[in-house]
C-alpha cells in the first residue's frame, strides 16, 4: 500500500518561537502557527477560517528560527505529520503537530536595538550595513539545505 505524508504551510507566528536543547546538545524549537483561509458563503458573506498548527523544527535550522522569528513572521513550512498520544494523571491526550523538513523566512528578519528605523521610514534608502547582513544567514540556510548529504567531495568550493 503506499502512503505519502508531505505538508507544506505558509503562515504566521502566533508567538515567538520557543527554542530548549537536548541533553545531547541538539536543538529543538517549537513554534505555533496560524494559516488563514478566507471564502465566501452562499449568501455571498466573506468569511475567515484560521488553522493553528504546531510545528517541531530540529538542529541548526530550529535555531536559526529562535534568532531570526518572532510572533507575527511569516514563514513557510515543509515537512510531514506526526500524530502523539500519551496519559497524564488518568487522562488521555492526543496532538498532531507537523515536524519541519524545511523552513523558508518569508518576511524580514526580527529587529533588534542595534537597527535603526531611519532607513524604514526615508523610503527607500540603501539598509545599513547591519540589515544588510540579517539576510546572511538565510542564505546560509538555503545553501546548507541544497547541499547534497554526505557528498562532501563534490562541493563547489
Amino acid at each position: 500500500m503506499a502512503s505519502l505524508n508531505k505538508v507544506l504551510l505558509i503562515g504566521n507566528l502566533t508567538r515567538d518561537p520557543e527554542v530548549r536543547f537536548l541533553p545531547s546538545g541538539k536543538a529543538v524549537t517549537d513554534l505555533r502557527m496560524a494559516i488563514s483561509n478566507k471564502y465566501k458563503t452562499a449568501a455571498g458573506e466573506e468569511k475567515e477560517d484560521v488553522c493553528y498548527v504546531g510545528v517541531v523544527v530540529w538542529g541548526k535550522q530550529g535555531e536559526a528560527c529562535g534568532q531570526y522569528l518572532s510572533k507575527g513572521s511569516p514563514l513557510l513550512v515543509e515537512g510531514r505529520l506526526k500524530y502523539d498520544e500519551w496519559e497524564k494523571d488518568g487522562v488521555k491526550h492526543n496532538r498532531l503537530s507537523v515536524v519541519a523538513d524545511r523552513t523558508q523566512f518569508i518576511g524580514a528578519p526580527k529587529r533588534s536595538a542595534e537597527y535603526s528605523d531611519s532607513a524604514e521610514s526615508s523610503g527607500g534608502a540603501p539598509r545599513s550595513a547591519p540589515e544588510a547582513r540579517s539576510a546572511a544567514p538565510r542564505q546560509a540556510m538555503a545553501a546548507a539545505e541544497e547541499a547534497p548529504a554526505g557528498d562532501e567531495d563534490n562541493l563547489p568550493f
